[in-house]
Formats: structure tokens, sequence, C-alpha cells
């Protein structure tokens, strides 16, 4: 008989519905957590006048122990314990006996178990930031070194105008600066303590909850009790963010893998990161990359089955809610695994500057023609209309937009002139796009200025 069921039932459970009852699976992890929730719940109660001092010492000391044991596997729960917070107390009550029966006192394993899970994923949270902050580091590390890289800018994955190696690569580190806002968000939803909310409705006896918050590091107290033991809003907020997340790198690795691949040959992957095949010796294959490109489903599956185990879940606690577990380690796990293979990725591959040069293909000049008789005071719908004419002509003749004459682009229109040659060096091109946040070399050295700041300013979670 577990503790849970106590007197209430009259016989043992059925062992099908021990094994489907049973959460360790899920939350065993929170034993750090659990066993630092109930010292500071520990503390309230002889704040309260609930435990002696002796039965404090007696208890901390005990949970301690049961700790100890833990990290030496010295313990391992059973399926009948049926979680994490049952088979700490049941070893704490082996070792130190009638006192650790008293922990539970003012307690629900409802208001601790969404204790130690918002405990556990700040934590989470801060190791995972400070990995997407080093991640930005190597994207700025790595953009410094190519603000000059010509490369083709894809629009429907053709290519369209010139760009810079730097400048793709600081859109990622922009996508994950908005990342890292999100899973601060997150973190500060985790912020709210839920302790002292019991099984739904509050407590008999008047613990101290902003003493306890301040002691596990809370900055708030959950004002309603249904709301408190019911609420999965944080971890929502942590597997939205992770979800896009999710998305960034797996646009990333996408790329990635289109760029290895001897059709693009843009770069070369690191062996390290890299897979081979069971049959064909010659290959060497994106797997990491395609690994990124695959967190991002799964990511998404995470914040979906989240959202449906409370679609429509009446107030406050219900079984169902145990399943929030699954879901959120799941998605920590992804992560977990996945970033440091994202930087290692990065950190190793190597660029082929030549071979992204070579891509920028005469045409990629169009939309520079267009400006330029702008600038010659032609509207831009007449530019344009001419400019694709001119590369209509072009295709037709098998030659490139440099190679026409001059008195053939004066038949397009007067305001053509000897500068219209000037204009099909992919340098030149790039130095053209000086708007802010533009390609050109000045202002990516801008924004690559703007980014240390904003790495710098931007301390971990």
């Amino acid at each position: 008989m577990t503790v849970a069921r106590s007197g209430r039932f009259a016989g043992a459970p059925a062992p099908a519905f021990v094994a489907l009852n049973s959460s360790l699976a899920l939350d065993w992890r929170l034993w750090p957590e659990d066993i630092e929730g109930s010292v500071a719940h520990t503390r309230a109660l002889m704040g309260a006048g609930l435990l002696s001092a002796a039965e404090l010492e007696a208890i901390e000391d005990g949970l301690a122990a049961v700790g100890r044991e833990i990290e030496a596997g010295a313990f391992v729960p059973s399926d009948a314990d049926e979680d994490v917070h049952m088979a700490v107390e049941r070893r704490l009550t082996e070792l130190i006996g009638d006192a650790g029966a008293r922990l539970h006192a003012g307690r629900s394993r409802n208001d601790q178990v969404v204790t130690d899970v918002r405990l556990h994923l700040r934590r989470v949270i801060e190791r995972q930031d400070a990995a997407l902050a080093v991640l930005q580091g190597v994207l700025l590390a790595r953009a410094a070194d190519h603000t000059d890289t010509v490369m083709p800018a894809y629009t429907h994955l053709q290519r369209a105008q010139v760009t810079s190696l730097a400048q793709h690569l600081l859109a990622h580190f922009w996508m994950l600066d908005r990342d890292r806002s999100r899973l601060e968000a997150a973190r500060q939803a985790c912020l709210e303590l839920p302790l002292g909310a019991g099984a739904a409705v509050g407590l008999d006896f008047d613990l101290d909850r902003e003493a306890v918050a301040v002691e596990l590091g809370f900055g708030r107290v959950a004002e309603n009790s249904l709301d408190a033991v019911a609420g999965r809003d944080f971890a929502l907020d942590y597997l939205a963010a992770t979800a896009q997340l999710g998305s960034h790198l797996s646009r990333f690795g996408g790329e990635i893998v289109l760029w290895a691949s001897s059709e693009f040959g843009f770069l070369k992957l690191p062996d390290a990161y890299s897979g081979g095949s069971s049959i064909m010796p010659q290959k060497k294959n994106p797997d990491a990359a395609e690994l990124m490109r695959a967190a991002a489903p799964r990511l998404s599956a995470d914040l979906g089955g989240l959202l449906g185990v409370l679609h429509g879940l009446p107030l406050a606690y219900s079984t169902d809610l145990r399943e929030d577990k699954r879901y959120l380690f799941d998605a920590v796990d992804c992560l977990d695994r996945l970033l440091p293979v994202v930087q290692g990725l990065l950190e190793g591959i190597t660029f082929d500057e030549a071979r992204m040069a070579a891509a920028c293909d005469p045409f990629l000049a169009a939309t520079d023609v267009a400006d330029y008789l702008v600038e010659k005071g032609i509207p831009f719908r007449e530019a344009h209309h001419l400019t694709g004419a001119l590369v209509r002509r072009c295709l037709d003749a098998g030659e490139s937009l440099a190679q026409v004459p001059l008195e053939d682009l004066r038949s397009l229109s007067p305001a053509f002139d000897d500068g219209y040659y000037a204009l099909h060096d992919p340098a030149a091109q790039l130095a053209r796009k000086r708007s802010r946040g533009g390609s050109a070399p000045a202002r990516v050295r801008e924004q690559l200025a703007l980014a240390r700041e904003t790495l710098a300013a931007r301390p971990c979670c």
C-alpha cells in the first residue's frame, strides 16, 4: 500500500494501474528541486508552530541524506511510490521516523509538483540561454571574417541579388536574439510561487509564503490557489519559445544541408559533425544539420501536446496535468542535446568563398540596373520594365548584361551611359546596398558593432 492510497482503499491497486499511474519516469529528474522545496516548506512549518526545532533539524538532515543516496545510486524508487515526491518522502520517513511523516502537512502534491517544475525550468532556461549566447558569439566571430565575401541572396530559392556571407550569418544572430528574449519571458513566468496553494483551495495553516518565495528565489507568490495548481502557462511559454527557436535552427540547418551539397558547394562540413553511409564509402552526409532541421517539428509537437492536455480541462487539478512533464522535458532534452552540436558545427564549417562568388551570376545586377535608371530620373516602374526587356534580350542573345554595347543600351533609353558597366562587379553591387541594415560592408560593420553591444548588454538569464 502506498502513502498516497493510505487507509481509504481496501486493497492493493491493480499492477497494470500501478504501471500506468507511476510518473517516476517523467519526474525523477526533479528530485533536487523536490528536496530543496521540502526544506523551505519545513522551515515554514516550524515558523507556523507545526514543527519543533528538533524535528526541523531531523527533517533537514534526513533530506540531505536522501539526496546523497540518490546521487550515489544507493536509493532507487519503485513504481509503487507513484512519483518523485512520494519516493523522497517515503525514504525520508524510513531514515528519521515520525518526523518525516510530519513533512507533508500544509502541502499537496498538486502545489508541490508545480513548484518543483518551476524551479527546475528556471535552471534549464538559464543553461540553454547561456548556450544560445555562445552560439551568437560564434556567429559574430564568423561574420566578422566575411563582411566582403560576396554570395547570392535567394528568394524562392532562386538567385536574387548579391549579399555577403556576414549579412547572412548576422540574420541568424538576430533570430537567436529574439529567441533569447522569449526564453527570458518564460523564465520570468516561472518566478511565481505556487507552494501554499494546497490541493486547490489553500491551507488551514497560515504559512509564510513570502518567506518561502524568497528562500527559493521566486519573485512573487501566486495569488489564486486554483490557478496556482492548475496553471501551466509558464510551461507553455517555454515550449512556445523553444518551438520558435527550433524553427530558426531548422531554417539554418536546411541552408547548411543545401550549401554542403555538390550543387551549391558553398561550404565544407567538419568531419566531427558529419555522418557516413553504410553502403556508399564516399559519402559525407550533413547529419548534424539534418537533425537541426528535424528538431523543429518535434518541438512544435511538444507545444501542441501540452496545449491539447490543457484544452477544456476543468479547474483545478486533474491527473492529466502529469503529462505536462512528458512534453516539457522532451523539449528540454531535445535542446540540451542539440545546442552543443550546433555550436561545434558552426565553429567547424569551412566556407568556400570562391564558389560563393562564382554563384553571383551576371543577372543578379538587374535590380541595380533598374535602380541606376531611377537615379537617372526614370520612374521605377518604367525602369523595371526597361531592365526586364534588357534581360530578355540578353537571354535571347546568349550574352550577359555587362556585354551589351552602349549604343544598344541607349536604343532602349538615352539615360544609359558608361556608368552602367560599373554595376556588374559583385563587389560594387554589394557596396550599393547602403541602407541601414543593408549588405554593404560599411553597414554590416555597423551592424556587427551593434550586435556585439547587444550581446554584451544582454546578460544570460
